[in-house]
């Protein structure tokens, strides 16, 4: 990343899907003491209900550094066995709510790298929440950390703009890669304690509530423009989905919304050909690009016509 420090600093880590594995290891090319990288349990994952690490114990492994992975950061004594106190604590998409005795746990303080541009969207899912609202902007904001959800001081903000065709996964990804730059580009002045954190307006801030598979149902009385959204912000998880008056389902990859409107009930496929499906919209018209049936594969909407043609269907809200 550019940046060695000077002076060794000791700085523990917290994290745990792959969005945290850039940020870690910038840590480690900066030059850091790392004492200890918290991450959570291994979990049961796949179709084979596999044990599995996260990815940040596995990066961590890969740079031999300590791993504890504890359930709850509640334990007794479980903080003094990480030994003497780092100068910082770097948090990134760990996933537990760090009590208070971990907060003044380092010389420091705890700062969070969080992906949006506090105080918008502050919670569990704000790249999704950004693409749904149709954000131009993202970008990451490192925050003091305090009892409050995403509430904290914050010192350096990096923005991004948001590509008008940019699915969730394409901006997380974007996103884990700038979070490791920022934080490289924090750490001295955090080190130093000459970076100022400056205080949130709360007034404007946005709640970014965890996705749920619920969510992925498509409401053909939407607007086009805010079905094609939900589709990018749902890709590559969980996909969203709308099923036909016959019942059948189809989980959604790509869309894209067509000028104009059109004359009819919402969720009228209007044309199905090699350009795709047009569906009527509560508001304008949305042409489905790629769609996936039932344990089948991804494939273009064109392909799927050619076994199921849908001239007459509809979709149902």
């Amino acid at each position: 990343m550019g940046l060695t420090l000077k002076d060794r600093a000791r700085i523990a880590f917290a994290g745990t899907p792959e969005f945290a594995v850039p940020a870690l290891n910038a840590l480690v090319a900066s030059g850091a003491d790392v004492p200890v990288v918290l991450t959570q349990p291994d979990r049961r994952a796949g179709r084979g209900r596999l044990l599995t690490p996260p990815p940040v114990k596995v990066a961590a492994q890969r740079h031999g550094l300590r791993i504890a992975q504890p359930e709850t950061l509640r334990l007794p004594g479980l903080i003094e066995g990480f030994g003497v106190a780092p100068d910082l604590l770097i948090v990134i998409a760990y996933g537990l709510l760090l009590p208070q005795s971990m907060l003044v746990w380092p010389r420091r303080g705890c700062v969070n790298l969080h992906a949006s541009l506090l105080p918008r969207w502050r919670g569990a899912a704000p790249i999704q929440r950004a693409i749904l609202a149709g954000d131009a902007t993202s970008g990451i904001s490192v925050m003091r950390m305090e009892m409050g959800l995403d509430t904290g001081a914050v010192y350096r903000t990096t923005a991004t703009p948001i590509g008008e065709r940019e699915t969730a996964g394409e901006l997380h990804d974007r996103l884990a890669e700038l979070a490791a730059h920022t934080l490289a580009a924090a750490l001295p002045g955090l080190l130093a304690g000459t970076l100022a954190a400056v205080p949130q307006q709360h007034s404007l801030a946005t709640h970014a509530p965890k996705i749920a598979k619920a969510d992925a149902r498509l409401d053909w009385r939407r607007r086009a423009v805010d079905l094609d959204a939900q589709i990018r912000a749902f890709d590559p998880w969980p996909v969203a989905e709308t099923q036909l008056g016959d019942g059948r389902r189809l989980r959604v990859w790509q869309a894209t919304p067509l000028e104009g409107s059109a004359a009819a009930p919402p969720g009228t496929v209007l044309a199905a050909g090699r350009a795709g499906i047009d569906v009527a919209a509560g508001a304008g018209v949305l042409r489905l690009l790629k769609i996936q049936p039932p344990s089948g594969r991804v494939m273009d909407a064109a392909a799927y016509l050619t076994a199921h043609p849908l001239h007459g269907a509809a979709f149902v809200s």
